[in-house]
């Protein structure tokens, strides 16, 4: 016994030969749901955004105790999801009455609310004594931070790091952030935290809407509430790939009703899809490929299904068809973002090298991601939505589309390992949010489905119906209160580490990012110009996340611009610092094939001013020896220099 459903989900097979409707009919209903849904999502973006900003807004005016130290907050986290989570309950009983019952359309909107006052809570409660996000201002949160510092300074899009270069990594979540900030007034770093919970809380709702125009209301709040559950514990460290896993799910389906419906119809579905692939393209390039690879198998199941069933041969080869304008609308979409660096890339005669992106290999790359066989709660969830997606494969839609992202999935990962042959990976790993969401999803399906074979095979048992619901109830609360848990080293770190006004949320004496301020003064009234025209050497890269200065070097080669060429700087640092004189280094930098440093951001030492770099040394795991160079002081002796110490800093800017 499966669930009612409505729209693409229908649990018969695509009929080839079109004959249970007339064809305008049929893509007539397409069109106009494809309208309704529109309609909907935006006051549902509209009331998430609200919901989030007014939430977020409120938790910060009270000054908390820090997470780390004292229970306060996660209790009150708990108290904030019950709420939540009974608002969705009452939504989907208020979605299983009557139509004819008053005001019937009342479930969304309460939905829309309780979706999103509980991604909200669940990340801003936690963080509500501290300025920084997940993972504070630390290893990857640095880039990501300075990358949406660029584009608070400016809407040009250009490289997070490098001047004169555009950027290589995909700017539409880091440029929409920037351009919120700056009509704020918000410094980026400061920004950067709500931004990511109202977007992922926006985003849970889209979602939310997309599933109720798939499936049942009430089955949509179910499914779209554990996947923004198990995206927040999972990939919410990550804040622009946690907005596409929560949407990954329903997308799927559609994509499926995109390609699996006959000739002539779903072309509703194939806007839908292609939309969001442009979305993807702009946001988060592995997510695009693993994407277009599930796209490709999808067609092919569906091109299978219909020789099986001997359909005419313009059904077999439709869905293959079908990926052309879906790639077109990617295209249109993703060619703003994009266009820049392809172009620069066309004027520099070919592609560029250096690039080691794909060049990390931790434990979890190495094996397969089986989140059915932990001994949890989510793992019982996945557990029993890999039993129902065996089960259902061949005659559920939901389950087919479903399991062909796990398959790719899968697929990408062993992909991935067999990479490392030729000396680099796929970043397989990065999935491992997508599979647990895709799981968790027909856990969902699965749960809903024997609830209600057990509920027929015991006579319709009240009681026993009753005894289901409450366990799954419980199961559910307790697999989002899991969700601090899960998130505590990154909320720990989000206390220990320094902001940009120099203060840890934990009360604790700050670190040497307290001088950055004044390393900030320095260089500005010595140089009297923006700071998005200066180029600065440090390797104190949270200098650079907090103000828009461009960097002559990245953090590591694996967040480098390709076009940077990042081994040939690291070399020229080194030569540059056993030079014997101030002449001998102006005439070298010079002679820099890229723009040269205007200030030198170094730790003193004994020794002189030293640079912590990093090189890539893959396939080892960690993939980064540090090791350091150090500049005599006496090369800086020289009036074309001024040399200012700042704490442990000294400040060097060439005149």
């Amino acid at each position: 016994m499966t669930v009612p459903v409505t729209g693409t989900d229908a649990e018969s097979p695509a009929d080839p030969s079109g004959a249970d409707a007339p064809r305008a009919a049929d893509r007539s209903r397409q069109w106009r749901k494809l309208g309704r849904a529109v309609a909907e999502a935006v006051p549902a973006a509209v009331i998430a955004a609200v919901v989030a900003v007014v939430l977020i807004v409120a938790i910060r005016q009270v000054q908390w105790p820090a997470y780390p130290s004292s229970n306060q907050l996660r209790a009150l986290t708990t108290v904030g999801q019950f709420v939540a989570l009974a608002m969705l309950v009452v939504a989907i009983l208020w979605a299983r009455r009557p139509a004819t019952t008053r005001w019937p359309m009342l479930a969304r909107p309460l939905s829309w609310v309780g979706l999103s006052t509980l991604v909200t809570i669940t990340l801003a409660m936690p963080l509500g004594a501290t300025s920084l996000y997940l993972g504070g201002l630390s290893v990857d949160q640095e880039f990501r931070t300075q990358y949406l510092s660029r584009f608070v300074d400016s809407a040009a899009l250009r490289d997070m790091n490098y001047i004169d270069i555009p950027p290589f990594y995909p700017a539409g979540w880091f440029w929409v952030g920037g351009r919120l900030a700056a009509l704020t007034g918000i410094d980026g770093w400061a920004f950067f935290a709500p931004y990511s919970i109202a977007a992922l809380a926006v985003c849970a709702v889209l979602a939310l809407v997309l599933w109720t125009h798939l499936i049942n209301t009430d089955v949509a709040i179910l499914a779209a509430t554990t996947v923004a559950v198990v995206t927040l514990a999972h990939a919410a460290p990550e804040p622009y790939a946690a907005i596409l896993v929560v949407l990954i799910p329903p997308v799927l389906l559609l994509a499926w009703g995109a390609l699996a419906r006959s000739p002539g119809e779903g072309w509703a579905a194939i806007v839908g899809t292609g939309l969001f692939l442009g979305m993807v393209a702009a946001t988060y390039t592995l997510y695009l490929f693993w994407l277009v690879l599930t796209l490709v198998l999808m067609a092919s199941a569906a091109a299978f299904g219909n020789y099986r069933r001997s359909a005419p041969a313009d059904a077999i080869f439709w869905p293959f068809l079908r990926l052309i304008p879906i790639g077109i609308i990617a295209v249109v979409i993703a060619l703003p973002w994009w266009l820049p660096y392809l172009w620069q890339v066309v004027r520099g005669g070919g592609l560029p090298g250096g690039g080691s992106a794909m060049h990390y290999l931790p434990g979890g790359g190495a094996t397969l991601p089986l989140p059915m066989l932990s001994a949890s709660l989510l793992g019982l969830l996945c557990l029993l939505g890999t039993g129902w997606l065996v089960l259902l494969a061949r005659s559920s839609r939901r389950a087919a589309a479903l399991g062909v992202g796990i398959v790719a999935v899968y697929l990408w990962v062993l992909l991935s390992m067999a990479a490392t042959v030729i000396g680099t990976t796929l970043l397989g790993f990065r999935l491992e949010p997508v599979v647990i969401a895709l799981l968790a999803t027909a856990g969902v399906f699965g749960f809903v489905d024997g609830v209600r074979a057990i509920h027929l095979a015991t006579n319709e048992s009240a009681r026993t119906l009753a005894m289901l619901l409450v366990l799954g109830g419980i199961a559910g609360a307790g697999l989002t209160q899991s969700v601090p848990a899960t998130l505590s080293g990154d909320i720990d770190t989000a206390y220990t580490d320094t902001d940009g006004n120099g203060v840890r949320a934990d009360m604790r004496p700050p670190s040497s990012v307290a001088f950055y301020p004044e390393i900030d003064r320095v260089i500005t009234e010595n140089l009297q110009r923006p700071r998005d025209e200066t180029v600065v050497l440090t390797a104190d890269y949270g200098f650079l996340s907090l103000y828009p200065y461009f960097g002559y070097q990245s953090l590591t080669s694996h967040y480098a611009n390709p076009m940077a060429r990042f081994e040939e700087r690291a070399a020229q640092i080194a030569a540059w610092s056993k030079l014997t004189g101030p002449d001998e280094l102006l005439a070298a930098m010079d002679e820099s094939p890229w723009r040269a440093p205007d200030v030198f951001v170094f730790r003193t030492s004994p020794d002189g001013y030293t640079l912590r770099l990093a090189e890539d040394v893959y396939p080892n795991d960690p993939n980064v020896r540090r090791y350091t160079v150090t500049f005599p002081a006496s090369l800086f002796d020289n009036n074309n220099f001024a040399t200012e110490l700042v704490g442990p800093f000294a400040v060097v800017i060439r005149r």
